[in-house]
């Protein structure tokens, strides 16, 4: 492919094709020695021929252009090897363990139905209920805020999962 000796001189359309053509085969085997991996080769060989043909104009001599591809896919094996030791070094993190959008769907449901339940107890069972569980005060902290007695709380508390329990069973 010599630009000299009468041979016309090449344009990089004509010049990259005639070298991808000619040597494309073994400077993949080139890098899949050097990667030890053919696609990674692959995309190490074809970085070099658009790299080459972007710089065709400032390449010095058109004569040295394999060894000019030959450096850049060495090169490129070079910074792909570096790459994978860094991800090897540092795997990413998985992400944090995600409900399923059905599941969410299901724990919405759920959440409305005891909802619902919750509201068609009594009031005072509703209290006991709601200061226990969402408030999470102890038996004397919701006697204490009712105004009743520690057996009443009980009592309220007991009959109220009761009925939270079988309006739910109902429901399903």
């Amino acid at each position: 492919m010599s630009s000299t000796a009468g041979a016309p001189a090449w344009g990089a359309d004509d010049a990259v094709t005639h070298l991808y053509a000619a040597h494309y085969r073994s400077l993949v085997r080139l890098a899949a020695l050097l990667l030890r991996d053919t696609a990674a080769a692959e995309e190490v060989v074809q970085d070099a021929f658009v790299a080459m043909h972007a710089a065709w104009r400032r390449l010095a001599d058109p004569d040295k252009a394999l060894a000019y591809l030959r450096r850049s896919v060495v090169n490129g094996s070079r910074s792909a090897l570096r790459h994978r030791s860094v991800v090897e070094r540092h795997p990413p993190v998985p992400p944090p363990h995600a409900a399923s959008a059905e599941h969410g769907a299901m724990v919405a449901l759920e959440h409305a139905e005891v909802m619902a339940a919750l509201r068609r107890l009594p009031q005072r069972q509703r209290e006991v209920l709601v200061l226990r569980y969402y408030a999470d005060l102890s038996e004397a902290g919701i006697a204490d805020a009712l105004d009743i007695s520690r057996g009443a709380v009980k009592s309220h508390a007991s009959r109220g999962m009761a009925a939270l329990r079988e309006s739910l069973e109902a429901a399903s």
